[in-house]
């Protein structure tokens, strides 16, 4: 099977409700589920929420990592409307740019772990590709450790539509991202939050793949009406329809096989599933992502 990364911030309570304990078992429980590689874990002004300290500690050995600043963006977009490296406003991006040194100092404490560092092409409803492209030859040359960086594409701005992240296009990724060596990450969730329509996803994965820059892509569901999981078109990560049906996921066997369809390379993927609301223990969480990672993998077969 292709290697997986498992979004450990989407299933940990402790991201939530800090539990050491929990998160000890939790994290390499995870990384020992068939397939699995790493995790991705997110940067909100440090590497863990809580205790960054612990989790440098705590990373489990040989475990590989993808850091993703997303939660960070976004509530620093919401404080500076300008806030992104796809800023016209040269304080956004400048401010953007500043807080990537962090994360790349972050990624050196981690010695060497961090495989993959995600960027997102913020402001919010207001991108400009250029500066985009200007961003990126910046970030390029930086002293990553090895890491490899990507621009996950998230849900761009749609005429007449409101959005959750309002980020750039894919065409205008796609377009910043020549002539460089930086991949491209596709979430199935965020995209049908752009697009409203499961099999346009399909269609637009397999155009993220034709580009030949396609380095990953992520599981992760959303739905069109109000659930377990929050609201209808928002980003809190249902599981697959057939791993929780109550969570009235887009996301059902078909779509995962058409979009493993379209995108038969890819050489990793993404498992970013929210635990279920019963779930209390490491055990429960460990239990519920392996029922996703399940279908999936029963799927590419």
């Amino acid at each position: 099977m292709t290697p997986v990364y498992v979004s450990a911030y989407a299933a940990s309570p402790a991201f939530t409700r800090w539990d050491p304990e929990l998160e000890a078992e939790l994290l390499p429980a995870l990384c020992a589920l068939p397939g699995v590689v790493g995790l991705e874990v997110p940067w909100l002004g440090a590497v863990h929420p809580h205790d960054p300290e612990w989790f440098v500690d705590h990373a489990p050995p040989g475990a590989r990592l993808a850091v993703t600043p997303l939660p960070w963006t976004m509530r620093r977009a919401a404080e500076m409307p300008g806030y992104g490296i796809a800023s016209r406003d040269a304080g956004g991006r400048a401010a953007a740019i500043g807080d990537l040194r962090r994360v790349r100092a972050d990624v050196e404490r981690l010695s060497g772990a961090v495989e993959l560092v995600a960027l997102h092409t913020a402001p919010r409803g207001g991108g400009d590709p250029s500066a985009l492209a200007a961003s990126l030859s910046e970030l390029r040359t930086w002293d990553w450790g090895g890491a490899r960086l990507v621009v996950e594409h998230c849900d761009a701005v749609r005429p007449g539509r409101p959005y959750e992240k309002g980020f750039l296009a894919l065409a205008d990724e796609l377009g910043a991202l020549e002539g460089t060596d930086i991949g491209l990450w596709m979430n199935w969730g965020r995209s049908v939050i752009e697009l409203r329509d499961p099999d346009a996803v399909t269609t637009q994965i397999r155009d993220a793949a034709a580009s030949g820059r396609l380095v990953g892509l992520t599981f992760s569901g959303a739905a069109a009406q109000d659930g377990p999981y929050g609201g209808a078109w928002i980003d809190t990560h249902p599981p697959l329809l057939s791993a929780d049906p109550a969570s009235k996921s887009l996301l059902d066997d078909a779509h995962v096989a058409a979009a493993l369809a379209a995108a038969p390379a890819v050489p990793a993927l993404g498992v970013k599933v929210s635990r279920l609301p019963s779930d209390r223990t490491a055990a429960d969480v460990v239990a519920t992502v392996a029922r996703n990672l399940e279908i999936i993998r029963r799927l590419s077969a």
